[in-house]
């Protein structure tokens, strides 16, 4: 009973039989007393550390009732926890101390938006509508499928905008396209195989890698998804962004598409996940139409998002099912509630019905075309060590980085300047894509008064290395 051995402190104000039972759960998370372990009688122990039973039976059901220990009848308590309870180390808190105190000045995050054009007027006019007594209904949980008033806006505008074809019975609204995903998943069950871009939406692989389902990387050239590994794969769910994809900006040329559909029409179990997140901002041509409205088998599940187009806060995206799936979501997901407000919800659709919606699509387009432009009118002077690629759409570039430093080297140049840039290698699920490093810059949450500075700044650091090197290398 050494192991009890606590240093019980009558005169400190803190109750004895707290005292004990931190005692005890700190030898149970440091791993002094192992798993299965079986505790002294509350007699014996009593009897040990001077205490009245009442004290130590006190401190076994606050163990018990954190589940730390259980308690067996006519066999006494048996150790559950072990060491690995200790999930929270000093180290981390340290380090993670460190991280968050380095103010950043700049944030090339490509789902960064333009957050300074958004019209507050006309949703707070909205809200303030929307949110009268008159609409207490709105207080009370709804359609499980979200509002009907706004999957009504969703379903014309997706057909107006997108040539999706649907019905608001088909489109289900979520909290995010993350949160639809997973729904999705269950849908389906633990049995089916998925396969996702090769780098992509690192989002999607991460959820994915957290259920049964086995998910396979699929790999991408400068034209998108590469369709013919699908024929000898398993795989019976495809994840693509196919009108702008994510992060090379490639556009799915209509061969592939074609080639992607047939696929799906080749067994009653393989579907297309389209995920069509910034399809809305295309600075050069006539917008891509999506996979959707070239589907006449019902064979493509369509994902989109507010998130780019107006609010990512909001949390409003949307996923339109085909009929059998739809069938299968009522029968499996019937308890699940929209996971978006309805007072939100509501105040979207007003603003959508109203006009407000297409008339800030067409501002912003605008907005974001006058950065992409100045975005590369900065990195001209750079071409030397800077080569821009996915410049037609979106908030981002891919920058090809030809000045001999690493992925790693370049974030970190950055990072001194206040500047946070991301590495085309965080998007890749098996290892390094490439050995020529790359970077994902997004300029959308860059005020377009500030791209000079930060653009200067970011590359200041690469080509003062790089010159020297050179220099360096002459001599």
């Amino acid at each position: 009973m050494n192991m009890f051995s606590c240093n019980l402190d009558r005169e400190n104000g803190i109750p004895l039989y707290e005292q004990l039972y931190a005692c005890i759960k700190t030898e149970i998370m440091e791993g002094r007393i192992s798993y299965g372990t079986k505790l002294p009688s509350k007699r014996k122990l009593s009897e040990f550390l001077l205490i009245s039973q009442n004290t130590v039976e006190q401190s076994y059901e606050q163990l018990v009732a954190e589940g730390y220990i259980e308690g067996i009848a006519r066999k006494g308590y048996f150790v559950l926890a072990n060491e690995n309870l200790e999930y929270v180390q000093p180290i981390l808190i340290k380090n993670h101390t460190k991280q968050t105190e380095q103010k950043i000045r700049y944030d090339f995050h490509p789902s960064q938006i333009d957050t300074e054009n958004f019209p507050f007027m006309k949703w707070r006019k909205y809200a303030k509508n929307i949110i009268t007594k008159e609409n207490q209904s709105l207080l009370l949980m709804g359609d499980p499928q979200g509002e009907f008033v706004l999957r009504e806006e969703i379903a014309n505008y997706l057909y107006q905008a997108r040539g999706v074809h649907c019905s608001p019975d088909d489109i289900i609204i979520g909290a995010g396209v993350e949160t639809l995903l997973q729904q999705f998943i269950l849908v389906l069950g633990h049995k089916a195989t998925y396969g996702v871009e090769d780098p992509g939406y690192h989002v999607i692989s991460r959820i994915l890698k957290n259920y049964p389902n086995k998910v396979y990387p699929l790999k991408v050239d400068d034209k998108g998804i590469k369709v013919d590994s699908l024929d000898s794969s398993s795989i019976d769910l495809v994840y693509v962004t196919p009108s702008h994809h994510f992060p090379y900006g490639s556009v799915l040329p209509a061969n592939r598409r074609i080639k992607l559909l047939n696929w799906a029409f080749g067994n009653k179990n393989r579907y297309i996940i389209e995920d069509d997140y910034d399809s809305e901002f295309r600075y050069v041509g006539k917008t891509i139409p999506s996979l959707q409205s070239m589907d006449y088998n019902e064979k493509v599940i369509y994902l989109g998002t507010f998130s780019k187009s107006l609010i990512p806060s909001i949390r409003i995206s949307y996923m339109v099912l085909p009929k059998r799936l739809m069938v299968f979501y009522k029968v499996k997901l019937s308890f699940f509630q929209c996971s978006v407000s309805r007072i939100d919800q509501h105040i979207l659709a007003q603003f959508m019905k109203e006009g407000d919606f297409e008339k800030h699509l067409n501002r912003m387009r605008k907005v974001y075309r006058r950065k992409m432009e100045k975005t590369l009118e900065l990195l001209k002077p750079y071409k030397e060590i800077v080569e821009v690629a996915g410049d037609l759409s979106g908030f981002h570039v891919v920058l090809k980085i030809k000045n001999n430093l690493s992925e790693e080297e370049l974030v970190n140049r950055a990072l001194k300047a206040n500047i946070k840039i991301y590495p085309l290698s965080s998007y890749v699920m098996e290892g390094q894509y490439e050995s020529q490093p790359k970077i994902i810059l997004g300029f959308g949450g860059i005020p377009e008064a500030e791209l000079t500075e930060a653009i200067g700044l970011l590359l200041k650091g690469w080509t003062i290395w790089h010159f020297k090197h050179i220099s360096v290398n002459r001599h």
